[in-house]
């Protein structure tokens, strides 16, 4: 049995279970110190001094310093590098003016962890308060605080143009508005960022153990920022307990740390609290949308406009570019010949927005489903017979009217088996039925989204290399950066299969260090298979035709006729002829051995560096269903059904996992999760108390399927599958509740619904009257 397609359990996963896991955190080096941030409290405010002689004085303090204390002072890029503001650049230690609470203004080193906290809390600094803003649309305004004055505005980039022609909606017989708002949340990783640094006793290089989803990159930007050659600087993600995106890009603490090392000399560590995780790690979405859609009589689609708000937070970080992704998917998978969107990112005082599972197209889909939904409603239509006949059909590759071109799909596929699992037609039956004999028991609603979202972060191709060694083992060496994807499993399955090996286990998967793998795209944007498994796949099956050329000359057969099986090579059907992959490694290291014309330098080994031309499009179908108590407001999970698309799978179990962990997410935002601040900037979601996380008691068992249109952009066929569930279970669940709140005349809340305000929409709705018959 080939692996390639089959469910195999993951190989990381015993080593993890039994404690065997070394995280940042578990780093101890000799002679360590220990750092601890002293971080703002005012949201908006003019620094007019830092008093740490106190601090300084106290047990155990090595030094204490401030902006003033280092000379240059080092700044972040804006938009990771990506899109450079100058002036705007966040500086690892506040100068002049903090911007939101939980900026660095200081930094301790002590030699016990409780010695930080401890001179941390000594540090005083004198602010002048000035006036924050935390809403985006709010932010605009011509009288609101500007975070940078010299600016002259809050609005950052506009990519608004040319106003809307004015028969751009000519062809609609109903055109509706639709504004929602994507609420900010917090990546909540099991495991906070945490850094340590340490210099190496004999070399001089130091070396850095960090949180991170893409350590390559980490050490190009702080070498770069520092002014010091990559070859002083070792970075190594060890095992990383969640990443979501908000692990992908370079923070103030992980440049500053590298500095104090080289200062002092010595190691230095830090571990963020939950509360600064909460605070300064990025957060996700916070995007405002006021959309315009126009439909004929018999529910065609015609025309989408509209305006998207991006709330960047404090500092120009990838929020500013996940818009531009988010105008690009608005028409998903929807035939829409007119579409026009501009978008618009606006700074407030609040932690800034990266990355965050679904980086632009959970909102981008949420809105359109939601629209769609209106639609259906406004013309007393099924949402599913609304959504079918709109979908995208014919050939692909499909030009949509954003100009993305969408590799490959079957929308219709996707919804089909969803309304099949679902048994739609029996569910609205029962729906009906309920309505109008238990008025005043439980509310039971049912929500479908279809979606289509875009993976393969273009711009970072990916390296693998394969060799097979002399005990007959081999090692892999991958530029992904793994943090609970499954990349040692799946890697090992395509090299296992390429090489006709029949045990994983004595295949060696390297990755997340700079000095074993020099260069690596990362793990991020559903990019792994597709671009680092490719690699390794075309590098495998380089290896496996090596292996076969120099079978072919010890054996004296035709290379064709050389067959891979059970780690050795034979003649084909002749298994007394076998040569173990041992002993092929040993005399490609022969040259008395091996054929002249033999493809290699004494090895057999092979790299690649693939970068697809494209982006890949998984699309699916997710269903939901919900019983609302009218009493309580609590929503109960009756079921959630998956029908996900992610091209060719190659391994069952992992794509199931993915999905669950998406649907997890994309269900914690629709019904739970928000990051919430005072009007005053002040945060009020700062642990786990108040800021809200499913656990296995919220979530009832998931239904997950799967359709298979291959991408025509990799070998493999894969498209990735890390953040669909996020992006169509979000719209499923919302428009679920909605739907069992419809017959009060409850059609429209924001996000999360909490019981709360499901409770208090309903007193409403019953205090005026509203509703369907």
């Amino acid at each position: 049995m080939g692996f390639l397609g089959n469910a195999v359990k993951r190989l990381e996963d015993p080593r993890i279970l039994q404690g065997g896991t070394c995280y940042s955190e578990d780093v101890r080096l000799p002679g360590q110190l220990y750092a601890a941030f002293v971080r703002s409290t005012e949201a908006h405010a003019e620094i007019r001094g830092v008093d740490a002689e106190e601090a300084r004085g106290m047990p155990g303090v090595v030094g204490v310093w401030t902006a003033a204390d280092l000379d240059p002072l080092p700044l972040c890029p804006t938009a990771g590098g990506y899109m450079p503001v100058p002036g705007m650049e966040q500086p690892v230690l506040a100068t002049g003016r903090v911007r939101h609470v939980g900026e660095a203004v200081a930094v301790v080193l002590t030699e016990s962890r409780y010695q930080a906290a401890d001179a941390a809390g000594a540090v005083f600094v004198d602010y002048e308060p000035l006036p924050a803003i935390v809403d985006p649309v709010a932010a605009l305004e011509t009288e609101a605080p500007l975070l940078f004055p010299d600016w002259g505005s809050n609005l950052i980039l506009d990519t608004a143009e040319e106003p809307l022609p004015d028969d751009f909606f000519a062809d609609a017989d109903i055109v509706l508005e639709v504004e929602n708002r994507n609420q900010r949340v917090a990546s909540a990783s099991l495991e906070p960022r945490s850094v340590c640094v340490g210099p190496h006793p004999d070399t001089g290089e130091f070396t850095m153990w960090t949180s991170s989803q893409h350590p390559q990159k980490t050490r190009a930007d702080v070498c770069a920022i520092l002014g010091i050659d990559e070859s002083e600087l070792r970075v190594i993600a060890p095992d990383v307990g969640g990443g979501f995106g908000a692990k992908s890009i370079l923070y103030p603490e992980e440049i500053l740390l590298v500095l104090l090392a080289r200062t002092v000399g010595r190691p230095v560590t830090w571990t963020e609290t939950r509360t600064e995780n909460m605070l300064t790690t990025v957060h996700g979405r916070s995007q405002v949308h006021r959309l315009r859609i126009g439909a004929k009589r018999d529910g065609t689609l015609v025309a989408l406009a509209g305006e998207v708000i991006a709330d960047v937070g404090a500092y120009l970080n990838l929020g500013a570019l996940l818009m531009n992704m988010t105008t690009q998917m608005a028409p998903s998978v929807y035939a829409i010949p007119n579409v026009a969107l501009t978008a618009k990112a606006v700074l407030t005082n609040t932690a800034p927005i990266g990355a965050y599972r679904g980086a632009g197209r959970p909102e981008a889909i949420f809105s359109i489903e939601q629209a769609v939904n209106q639609v259906a409603r406004e013309l007393a239509m099924d949402p599913v017979e609304v959504r079918r006949k709109n979908f995208i059909t014919g050939e692909f590759p499909y030009v949509t009217g954003t100009g993305m071109t969408y590799d490959s799909g079957d929308y219709a596929a996707s919804l089909d088996k969803l309304l099949e699992a679902l048994d739609y037609e029996t569910l609205r039956k029962d729906q009906a039925a309920r309505r109008v004999q238990n008025g005043n028991g439980k509310l039971l609603g049912v929500g479908i989204s279809t979606y289509v979202e875009i993976t393969g972060a273009l711009g970072f191709g990916e390296d693998g290399s394969v060799e097979v060694l002399e005990d007959g083992r081999v090692l892999v060496k991958s530029g992904t950066s793994p943090h609970g994807q499954g990349h040692r499993t799946a890697w090992a399955q395509l090299v296992a299969e390429a090489l006709g090996m029949d045990d994983l286990e004595r295949i060696d998967v390297v990755f997340s260090d700079t000095k074993v793998v020099p260069s690596g795209g990362g793990t991020f944007g559903s990019r792994s298979l597709q671009f680092g498994g490719t690699a390794v796949h075309l590098s495998a099956v380089a290896v496996a035709e090596k292996i076969r050329q120099l079978a072919s000359h010890l054996l004296e057969a035709a290379p064709g006729d050389i067959e891979l099986v059970d780690g050795a090579a034979q003649v084909r059907g002749t298994p007394a002829s076998r040569i173990p992959l041992a002993e092929l490694a040993a005399a490609a290291a022969d040259p008395a051995r091996r054929p002249p014309e033999f493809d290699g330098e004494g090895d057999l080994s092979a790299s690649t560096f693939f970068e697809q031309d494209g982006w890949t499009f998984p699309s699916g179908a997710h269903g939901v269903v919900v019983e609302v108590d009218p009493e309580t407001g609590k929503v109960d999970l009756v079921r959630v059904v998956a029908v996900d698309d992610c091209g060719t799978v190659l391994n069952p179990l992992i794509v199931e996992g993915q999905v669950h962990g998406g649907l997890t997410q994309g269900l914690a935002q629709a019904l739970w999760e928000g990051v919430v601040y005072s009007p005053e900037g002040q945060p009020l979601t700062t642990n786990f108390a108040d800021y809200l996380i499913p656990s296995a008691c919220e979530v009832p068992s998931y239904e997950t399927l799967s359709v298979e249109t291959p991408s025509p952009l990799n070998p493999l066929g894969a498209k990735g599958i890390g953040e669909s569930g996020t992006v169509g279970s979000i719209p499923a669940a919302v428009s679920a509740v909605l739907d069992a709140l419809a017959p009060l005349g409850v059609h429209h809340l924001e996000m999360p619904l909490s019981p709360e305000k499901i409770w208090r929409a309903i007193e409403e709705a019953k205090s005026t009257g509203a509703g369907e018959a």
